[in-house]
């Protein structure tokens, strides 16, 4: 088996264009991600996916400095995108993590890629099917082999924008179970992810917290915004688009 995580990002979000490169204490918020997602012990490699747009020549620039490999495809399919990156590191589960996830914590991706690999009964394992995570910590797991196949089906471009959405809502074609996040992690109601203005400094807050640290836990995130109660206050109430595709 070759466990691969993907990261699909590109410059030109509709919330936040540039997102992925905003500098928080002098590193882009991508960097913050891959820190942190180089730190699960179950991944065994990892793609940044973006476009072949020019304005993501940037991030191709910023992988090459860091030694992460980088995929480019298509912009608006992301299911193909996902898909081919896999395939090109031959790849038989697929690990995805967002990109609007900087704080994703790699014991959260470790738990839910060690639960598809034990129960060895499911196409999907993600912690997104409901919202017992904080928005932020999403992590999804699939057979590359499934994925190949709701490419085969799915004809719809606003589906395939959003990469595994067929295959979490064709329960009746694919094998998909939801991870519920345990007591130490179940804050539905934070938000660690990147969509808006709002976010980045919620982002700054907490980074600047643990300075010249990149492994502080989603334990400690709670700890801190439970203690600061006006800074997780920022970002709340704010639509996001996810929550027309899942259950809460």
């Amino acid at each position: 088996m070759n466990t691969v995580a993907v990261v699909p990002v590109r410059m030109r979000s509709s919330r936040l264009p540039g997102k992925v490169i905003k500098p928080i204490l002098g590193k882009p918020l991508l960097g913050y991600l891959l820190d942190r997602l180089q730190r699960s012990i179950t991944i065994d490699e990892i793609v940044v996916a973006t476009s072949r747009q020019r304005d993501d020549d940037v991030i191709q620039s910023y992988c090459d400095s860091r030694g992460v490999l980088c995929f480019r495809g298509s912009e608006v399919d992301v299911l193909e995108r996902l898909l081919k990156a896999l395939r090109w590191r031959y790849a038989t589960t697929g690990v995805l993590v967002f990109g609007d996830c900087p704080l994703i914590d790699p014991d959260v991706v470790t738990e839910v890629v060690d639960y598809f690999q034990r129960s060895r009964q499911y196409d999907f394992v993600g912690n997104d099917l409901y919202t017992t995570y904080p928005a932020g910590m999403e992590v999804e797991v699939f057979s590359v082999d499934a994925l190949e196949d709701s490419a085969g089906r799915c004809i719809s471009a606003e589906i395939r924008e959003h990469g595994t959405l067929f295959i979490r809502t064709h329960p009746n074609i694919y094998k998909v179970h939801n991870v519920d996040a345990p007591s130490r992690w179940r804050r539905p109601d934070l938000v660690l992810e990147v969509d808006t203005i709002e976010d980045i400094t919620v982002m700054k807050k907490i980074i600047s917290q643990f300075p010249g640290r990149t492994d502080f836990s989603l334990v400690e995130i709670i700890d801190y915004l439970d203690k600061n109660p006006a800074v997780s206050a920022l970002n709340q109430g704010i639509p996001r688009r996810w929550k027309q595709f899942r259950n809460e």
